[in-house]
């Protein structure tokens, strides 16, 4: 009996702290997808500290179906209104008929370079690229490269050129943030970080950066999500509590998601990105010393 309730007690802890763990990673996912930070970073540098096992590109990518659904409820006016048009424009032959159908297929056009990058690259992106090693760097370089579009914003502002806000986009400039996007599936660069990055050098407010970039990230994080799940799904819906385990990560990095969304329009409206990026700093500064003394490992 004593036996029979040791492995009872033993099964019930470890599948709480798993189910912990995924909560964990829907908070991370939720919190740092929206922020310039990076949720790859932290979900790999999460599990390096506390011993856990990489929960691997394919959970990551499925769990961003909450924070996508984040985007969608957020956005949801909006998304409706330029869906709306861009098949109002197909019905009536007219395309690019109104600003709304236009924004439409520029995201789409948007979302091109990523796409095709990130199959050219997938198994590169899913293994190589995930060291910890190349995340710490990815930290460090685009927090230098987005201190410097902060720098060119701020010197715009001075000389009293008028920033760009959602309705001046124009298609060079759609296009040019889907490449910088493209620069997020290198792990640790964050793709709201990027897009922002972008953005700003493109001579957007940085509140419009950041709308554009969470519209700009439908598509291909609904694609990747999707893609993952269909091809991973043997292994990710494996057991029963492999499936909570998803469920409650995903729901969680939406609710969070959510937040994060109102904090950052909100917050950059008045402020700037610097304390991001001091934060990128130390963090990327912080993993890097912990690889190099050899108290994480790599991988």
């Amino acid at each position: 009996m004593s036996h029979r309730f040791l492995h009872l007690a033993m099964y019930i802890e470890s599948f709480f702290m798993t189910l912990l763990q995924a909560i964990a990673y829907g908070i991370i996912q939720g919190l740092t997808e929206f922020l310039p930070i990076s949720s790859t970073a932290h979900i790999r540098i999460l599990p390096a500290l506390l011993g856990w096992g990489d929960p691997g590109a394919a959970f990551t990518a499925v769990i961003q179906f909450g924070t996508l659904v984040a985007v969608l409820l957020y956005f949801a006016s909006d998304i409706s209104r330029i869906v709306k048009a861009v098949a109002g424009g197909i019905i009536a032959r007219q395309p690019l008929g109104s600003d709304d159908a236009k924004m439409g297929w520029m995201i789409a056009a948007g979302t091109v370079p990523v796409v095709v990058l990130g199959l050219l690259f997938k198994k590169s992106i899913e293994t190589t690229l995930r060291s910890l090693y190349i995340i710490s760097g990815s930290m460090i370089v685009l927090a230098v490269i987005l201190l410097a579009a902060e720098l060119i914003t701020a010197r715009r502002s001075r000389a009293g050129v008028p920033l760009k806000h959602l309705g001046d986009l124009s298609w060079y400039e759609a296009i040019g943030v889907g490449f910088w996007q493209a620069v997020a599936l290198i792990p640790g660069s964050s793709r709201s970080g990027v897009t922002i990055t972008g953005g700003l050098l493109f001579g957007m407010t940085r509140d419009t950066a950041a709308r554009f970039s969470f519209l700009l990230s439908l598509p291909s994080v609904f694609a990747a999500g999707l893609f993952e799940l269909v091809k991973e799904r043997h292994a990710l819906l494996a057991t029963t509590s492999g499936i909570e385990n998803l469920i409650a990560a995903t729901i969680v990095s939406g609710i969070v998601g959510y937040a994060s969304i109102a904090f950052l329009l909100g917050y950059l409206k008045n402020h700037t990105t610097y304390v991001f990026i001091i934060y990128r700093f130390i963090v990327g500064g912080a993993l890097l010393f912990l690889l190099m003394r050899g108290i994480i490992p790599e991988l």
